[in-house]
């Protein structure tokens, strides 16, 4: 919840309007994970007091294997209207050097020791939803660079998403 690359996200989308709710679970245990996270969305849905029109899911590594079951299973209706989309950053597609199992069963964003950008290539090719694809070029599972700075790296991040964000909400004004 509070890694920098989250934190960094979190204010560079602040910044510019949207609201961010970070959370985390201790442990690697992703039914409980995903449990969580169905109940985040749930009292999110459901608040009187925030009454938020919509939302974009999203995690880094486990948190987003995390975000992407709970999009493949929610109900439908909330898919199109509450769940805007979702954020992946260091999805762990496999394990390392474990190509051959892929983790393809639910869904989405960048590239590492953990998800190599051929195989991620071609699942997105099955998705029946519009997807996007941001490579950061050399980045490892951490998001670390060689010869960038790590705020650089972010920037870059936060950019892209901020832009896809901002793609999805203007389509839904028109």
């Amino acid at each position: 919840m509070n890694l920098p690359h989250l934190m960094s996200l979190a204010s560079h989308l602040a910044s510019h309007g949207f609201f961010s709710l970070r959370f985390t679970c201790k442990g690697l245990n992703i039914v409980h994970r995903i449990k969580a996270y169905k109940s985040v969305l749930n009292y999110l849905k459901t608040s009187t007091e925030y009454k938020l029109a919509g939302v974009f899911l999203g995690g880094r590594s486990m948190g987003s294997r995390a975000a992407a079951s709970v999009m493949c299973h929610i109900e439908p209706d909330d898919a199109y209207d509450f769940v805007r989309g979702l954020i992946c950053i260091s999805y762990p597609l496999h394990h390392p050097k474990q190509q051959h199992k892929l983790r393809d069963e639910d869904l989405f964003l960048i590239k590492d020791e953990m998800c190599e950008k051929n195989l991620l290539e071609k699942v997105t090719q099955k998705m029946q939803a519009p997807n996007k694809i941001h490579w950061i070029e050399k980045a490892n599972h951490s998001m670390a660079v060689k010869g960038r700075s790590t705020n650089d790296v972010f920037k870059e991040i936060n950019t892209q998403i901020l832009f896809w964000i901002q793609e999805i909400t203007e389509m839904d004004k028109k």
